[in-house]
C-alpha cells in the first residue's frame, strides 16, 4: 500500500488536479516553490519544466487542499508572471506518496 492510498482513508472528497501553468514560469523557482506549498498543505504529486516554456502540474489529495494549491500556482513566487493556468480536475488515483521535482 503506497502512503497515498492510506492517505485516502482519512481524505475528504480526494481529487487529482492537472495544470499547465504559461507565462513567465521557468528560472523563477517556479518548481521548489510548487513543491514546498505542496508539501505544506499534505497534497501529493510532481512539478516538471515543459520544452515548450509551461510548467506542468500533477496534483492529488484533499479537494480543499488541492484548490489551494491551484490558487497559488495562478500566482505562483513573487518573480513569476502566470500568463495562463490550464486545469483539469480528474478522478483521485492514489498514485503518489510524496511531492517531487521532475528534472
Amino acid at each position: 500500500m503506497r502512503l497515498g492510498d492510506m492517505y485516502l482513508f482519512n481524505m475528504e472528497n480526494p481529487t487529482r488536479a492537472h495544470m499547465l501553468v504559461s507565462g513567465r514560469v521557468q528560472g523563477v523557482f517556479f518548481r521548489e516553490n510548487t513543491r514546498k506549498i505542496a508539501n505544506e498543505l499534505e497534497v501529493f504529486g510532481w512539478v516538471r519544466n515543459l520544452l515548450d516554456g509551461r510548467v506542468e502540474v500533477v496534483a492529488e489529495g484533499e479537494k480543499e487542499k488541492v484548490k489551494r494549491l491551484v490558487e497559488w500556482a495562478k500566482e505562483g513566487p513573487p518573480s513569476a508572471n502566470v500568463e495562463s493556468l490550464d486545469l483539469k480536475w480528474k478522478k483521485y488515483q492514489g498514485d503518489f506518496d510524496e511531492f517531487e521535482v521532475k528534472y
